[in-house]
């Protein structure tokens, strides 16, 4: 088995997906509001509120073996992150069978699979209107990732105490700055402080260090997304939850980045700073373990 996820990902993802990644985004089919259509059949209004104001919430999950991983518990988090900002949500039920029926329209073995609700049409500012959700679900091949991952710290912080900390909402024009900048210093991903100056979270990944011979990841009180892989790793490695000094990432012996779409993503270097072990011990066991658990369970 191999220590990341990387390379077996490049060859599934390049072998399962190599005659549906030719397949133009427009030519895709997507379910819009309970109807499955090609993409550029989909009309959406200008004064949609996810479009205008980012009032919409989604989930990122994987397609392994033809079929959406751990789909209830993103489902979950949907539906949390949907009461929170007062956003009706279709039947799960309904959700979870459009999602299978995405996969399936798109040929799609492998890939990822975005569900996005946002709270309908309103007025050109804040306040809502009175319409209907609209609720689009889309899947495409999944872009391999490279084997190991350079990251940077940002400035920039999230703000623990937001409205908005902890939801999965399109918000996202910060992650898109700071992963800009990310890569113009030849980085991979964005990793922010929160304001206190503790490790936060990646533009969109979670982060795992081993500090003392101990694997921890930021708590949720540092304003961080309660990440699906996340919380999976936590259950499968025992990594412990707490409070992370913003310089401990550069200091760490080893650490990692996980999401949906990368798994355990190893870090090699932190602002330009080479970590001592890429991947580590603690890095290759949680990589196994997850490999174990994404081979035997589609829905953990």
């Amino acid at each position: 088995m191999t220590p990341t996820n990387a390379s077996s990902e490049t060859n599934t993802v390049s072998e399962s997906s190599s005659s549906t990644s030719q397949i133009p985004l427009e030519d895709r089919i997507v379910w819009l509001n309970g109807v499955l259509l090609p993409a550029n059949e989909v009309q959406i209004s200008p004064f949609d509120h996810g479009w205008l104001v980012g009032d919409a919430v989604f989930e990122t999950l994987v397609i392994v073996r033809g079929m959406p991983f751990a789909i209830s518990r993103h489902l979950e988090r949907l539906t949390f992150s949907a009461q929170q900002m007062k956003i009706a949500l279709p039947d799960t039920d309904e959700l979870r069978q459009a999602m299978m029926d995405v996969t399936d329209a798109n040929g799609l073995n492998e890939g990822r699979l975005r569900v996005t609700i946002s709270s309908g049409t309103g007025p050109l500012g804040s306040a809502r209107g009175h319409s209907e959700p609209t609720a689009i679900i889309a899947a495409t091949p999944q872009t391999p990732w490279p084997q190991s991952s350079a990251v940077a710290t940002m400035s920039w912080s999230i703000n623990e105490n937001s409205p908005l900390a902890g939801l999965k909402t399109v918000s996202y024009g910060a992650n898109v700055r700071a992963l800009s900048l990310a890569a113009a210093k030849g980085a991979t991903e964005a990793i922010f402080p929160n304001t206190k100056g503790q490790l936060c979270e990646g533009t969109g990944s979670n982060v795992f260090l081993v500090h003392r011979g101990q694997l921890i990841t930021p708590s949720l009180a540092s304003g961080c997304l309660a990440g699906v892989t996340r919380q999976l790793l936590i259950e499968l490695t025992g990594a412990k939850e707490q409070d992370i000094p913003l310089p401990a990432l550069a200091a760490a012996a080893e650490a990692f980045l996980c999401s949906t779409t990368r798994n355990i993503h190893p870090i090699h270097t932190v602002d330009n700073q080479r970590l001592r072990l890429c991947p580590g011990p603690a890095t290759q066991a949680a990589s196994e373990a997850f490999e174990q658990l994404m081979a035997t369970e589609i829905d953990p």
